[in-house]
């Protein structure tokens, strides 16, 4: 299946390149407008900034991090299953999964329910090296 000429997995690809800068946008969430000698964001010491956030900016920043790390193997392995010749259903629907695994990840981090975000960062690798596989 192709949308604008690209497979659903390489859409997956896009949206999951995608995500880091969302959790980034979500640390900086609501801090813009405050000056920065009342704590508000930084953008002269943006990583200096995000490194004394606490709470739910700090897991944002955290998955960000992660998020970015989690990119280049999914990327991977994105493309050797097409260059592969995958089954293109069972490769889309992979894709997919993976991609709703990252978010509810970043939505799990955000909640500080560490079990579950583990639980969840398990099964995207799997869901990864499944893909891989494909």
């Amino acid at each position: 299946m192709t949308y604008a000429g690209l497979t659903l997995a390489y859409w997956a690809v896009l949206v999951a390149a995608l995500l880091p800068i969302a959790c980034a946008g979500l640390a900086k969430w609501g801090q813009f407008a405050v000056p920065r000698r009342e704590g508000g964001y930084d953008n002269h010491l943006p990583r200096e900034w995000l490194a004394r956030q606490s709470g739910w900016r700090a897991r944002a920043n955290a998955a960000q991090a992660n998020s970015f790390e989690a990119l280049p193997f999914f990327m991977g392995a994105v493309i050797i299953a097409h260059q592969l010749q995958a089954y293109q259903t069972r490769l889309d629907l992979l894709a997919l999964v993976f991609v709703l695994l990252r978010l509810v990840y970043i939505l799990l981090y955000l909640a500080d329910l560490a079990s579950l975000r583990s639980l969840a960062w398990v099964l995207g690798l799997a869901v990864n090296i499944a893909i891989l596989f494909a």
